[in-house]
């Protein structure tokens, strides 16, 4: 079956202004070639670091950002050689949900007004209709009618993210790019988001890319997980198998990182050491080779690619066999 959605060698790059005693301008490689596929009904699971390019990724192929490189082939089209004219109706099949519920609600307009607009753009509906599918959108979220005449301000965090998602569904999007939509939430109500999201994705038979640096929330929700380092993405796998046996040093150290109630693993756990480097001057050949325990002079000089590990695993690493030693 052909992919909903194809994403080839996508790049973005951002340049840094001189410093004031001169000098040149630096290239900031945010997205680098990243590659990946979403078939209907499936969930992405997109994860790494702050700052390793996730939410670039989200907000490029949807074309918030407009790419340096790459292809976005949406049911078999490349939507980057489209005009933004010609966007404008392919915006109802594509829709996101921002990770800050407070800054992405204008916080002069009714809930109604915020939920409705998408309606009135794509003139789906006016007058009476408008105001009975905005009520049956918040339902569907678990908010109230009387809801609808309230102002941003007057709900919680986890309230205005329900807004939010509802203002994705309205249009009726095939695919929904989620920008870390729990990560500002308290961790009681991260569940309640997840399991909404799992709950209108199969009643409104949505595709899903959920981008998120919590391992364990992304766990719970994806079908697979792509693990992003550096702007590159550098192990591809379903999500069973990549949380049983990761392939690629970074993602078993994100895996060890995730918290565990069981004492005598917490000491046995190797967890990742270093910062992460400044996106201006990565590391030549392996990005992650200063903070690998694997590391060898190979890493240092040479790239690895991303490459089928076996029965479809795909990870970026030259000595993706030996990943596991310090995994327990």
């Amino acid at each position: 079956m052909e992919p909903l959605l194809e994403v080839r060698d996508l790049a973005k790059w951002f340049f840094s202004a001189p410093g004031p005693l001169g000098g040149k301008r630096r290239i900031l490689k945010a997205v680098d070639g990243v590659s990946f596929t979403l078939r209907r009904g499936e969930t992405l699971g997109l994860v790494g670091e702050s700052g390793c390019g996730k939410s670039t990724t989200g907000k490029t192929l949807l074309r918030l950002l407009e790419p340096d490189r790459g292809e976005v082939l949406f049911r078999g089209e490349n939507i980057l050689q489209r005009s933004h004219r010609a966007m404008r109706p392919l915006r109802r099949e594509l829709q996101m949900i921002f990770q800050d519920p407070y800054a992405s609600l204008n916080p002069r307009r009714r809930i109604g007004d915020i939920v409705g607009e998408p309606l009135r753009i794509h003139s789906l509906a006016r007058g009476r209709e408008l105001r009975q599918e905005v009520l049956r959108l918040l339902d569907t979220v678990g908010l109230q009618k009387e809801h609808i005449d309230r102002y941003p301000h007057e709900f919680s965090g986890g309230q205005r993210q329900r807004i939010g998602i509802a203002r994705a569904l309205a249009v009726r999007p095939s695919l929904i790019v989620a920008d870390e939509p729990v990560s500002a939430l308290d961790l009681s109500i991260q569940a309640q988001v997840v399991n909404l999201l799992q709950d209108v994705q199969e009643q409104f038979e949505l595709t899903y890319l959920f981008i998120a640096h919590d391992l364990s929330v992304v766990e719970h929700i994806s079908d697979r997980v792509a693990v992003m380092y550096l702007g590159r993405i550098v192990e591809l796998a379903e999500a069973t198998k990549l949380y049983r046996a990761p392939r690629h040093p970074y993602s078993e150290a994100l895996l060890n990182a995730v918290p565990t109630p069981d004492p005598d693993r917490r000491h046995k756990r190797r967890l990742l050491q270093g910062e992460l480097p400044s996106p201006l001057a990565p590391p030549c050949g392996c990005h992650f080779h200063p903070r690998c325990p694997y590391a060898r002079d190979l890493c240092r000089e040479q790239s690895p690619a991303l490459v089928d590990q076996g029965d479809g695993h795909l990870a970026a690493c030259h000595f993706s066999s030996e990943v596991g030693r310090f995994r327990h």
